[in-house]
């Protein structure tokens, strides 16, 4: 390696830890500091003692994107796995459909849900033609699962399709040649195969979730509010405290960290393990 490339390599590199310092440890800091103080600049804990009054939105939040973690994964893994069964043609048109609703903006996406679950939106006035509703659906915690699981299917399907594809195919007709059958392969072989993607799958689905507000607050109606409208209203709100809003927001860094850390026990050799 001559002097030339290495002067490269430092520059590049200078650039990178640059931009980690402008854009990830600066804010992060920044966070720290302000959840750590109060509103005259003095060290206080009373940023983060306070947050156990906010209890029931983490849990709500929790809740409902879990709910939406497992639809994501039942909807999916399915999907993902029939995909990777068609030939490399089909492959490409059906991932194209899968990446269409990402080209749209996220808002304009979730406003084209309200249209549709309004109490006078099209699905009410289509049931209307039979008699039928009109239902309730706009404002609930089922229209916000809803919303996440629109939003997010594609970031469960994605990396279970790319893990899939590259299981070898001579494991599976091994195992059927010693009798496995369909089920054995899909419960012994390719799924224990599969797990780095659903591990992947579980939490890029479940961290944009569980931090998320424009759903919740457009399709919830702001009576079911989760742990992103919180911290956009101590911000952005009338009760503006960028205080509080900090400690929300690095008591949610360390839940994520958390949920990502707990995940990666679950992937730690299980993609190793077959039993036949």
């Amino acid at each position: 390696m001559n002097k030339k490339t290495k002067n490269r390599k430092k520059y590049l590199s200078a650039i990178y830890i640059l931009w980690m310092l402008l854009f990830t440890i600066l804010p992060l800091c920044l966070v720290v500091y302000f959840s750590l103080t109060s509103k005259d600049g003095n060290f206080s804990f009373e940023n983060l003692k306070n947050i156990g009054e906010y209890t029931p939105v983490f849990l709500s939040s929790i809740k409902l994107s879990a709910i939406s973690t497992i639809i994501c994964l039942l909807l999916g893994y399915p999907f993902a796995y029939i995909i990777s069964k068609v030939k490399a043609s089909k492959q490409v048109i059906f991932m194209i459909f899968i990446m269409l609703p990402m080209w749209i903006n996220f808002l304009l996406r979730t406003y084209a849900w309200m249209t549709l679950l309004e109490n006078n939106g099209i699905i009410n006035k289509f049931f209307s033609l039979f008699g039928i509703g009109p239902f309730h659906m706009i404002n609930t915690q089922g229209a916000v699962v809803l919303g996440m699981v629109y939003n997010f299917l594609p970031y469960m399907i994605i990396p279970i399709f790319n893990v899939i594809t590259k299981i070898d195919k001579s494991v599976v007709e091994a195992a059927q040649d010693l009798g496995a059958n369909n089920v054995h392969v899909m419960g012994r072989i390719i799924i224990p195969l599969s797990m780095p993607g659903i591990v992947s799958g579980i939490t890029m689905v479940f961290v944009p979730a569980v931090s998320t507000f424009i759903i919740s607050t457009m399709l919830g109606g702001g009576s079911n509010m989760m742990i992103g409208d919180l911290i956009e209203l101590q911000f952005l709100g009338g009760s503006y405290d960028p205080n509080l809003g900090s400690a929300l927001s690095l008591v949610l860094m360390v839940l994520i960290l958390i949920s990502m850390g707990i995940m990666n026990e679950f992937d730690d050799g299980e993609g190793d393990s077959m039993v036949l």
